[in-house]
């Protein structure tokens, strides 16, 4: 059910699927919202953003609102943490990115914003290799009927990402 909408800002896809380059913590930040089902008919929203240098997830907000405040919790998350024109942002054109909400947030904290271009879900790979590794590790073989234990195994799961995952990154080694 995707409503299409005009965008208020964007931006240039200035990462340009530079995926192979080595970045030190907060220099690339992708993020992303995906959708969760639970109950009977009900849809959860997650919001993360992937710290591409650290692999990691250094924030998240699990909603069952997709909106403009949703992403705003999560940025806010990371606001200290954000270094002046060295961070880069990027993102697809949802609504939530292309708000001026975010504009005014990119602006305050000078962020270097990046955008994918229209229809080329690649553009931000690593966020949606995110998506798909939770989804497949966590989500798809089990059921869950209620919002609170969605967003229980969510907050166990990217805390297993960050800390104990084994990945060809780290050399086949388990984080001490």
């Amino acid at each position: 059910t995707y409503k299409p909408h005009k965008p208020q800002h964007i931006a240039e896809n200035v990462l340009n699927r530079k995926f192979q380059a080595d970045y030190n913590a907060m220099e690339v930040l992708l993020t992303d919202v995906t959708e969760f089902k639970y109950g009977v008919h009900s849809k959860a929203y997650l919001s993360a953003i992937l710290d591409y240098g650290e692999n990691k997830i250094v924030a998240y907000k699990l909603s069952r609102h997709n909106n403009n405040a949703l992403v705003r919790d999560t940025v806010t998350q990371i606001k200290d943490t954000i270094i002046p024109m060295k961070t880069l942002f990027h993102s697809d054109r949802g609504f939530q990115y292309t708000s001026h909400g975010f504009k005014n947030f990119v602006e305050e904290h000078k962020i270097i914003q990046s955008m994918s271009r229209v229809g080329r879900c690649i553009d931000n790979g690593p966020m949606e290799n995110f998506w798909g590794i939770i989804k497949e590790e966590m989500y798809r073989l089990t059921t869950y009927n209620t919002f609170e234990e969605l967003e229980k195994d969510i907050e166990a799961y990217i805390e297993f990402y960050n800390t104990k995952r084994v990945t060809l990154k780290m050399g086949l080694r388990i984080p001490a």
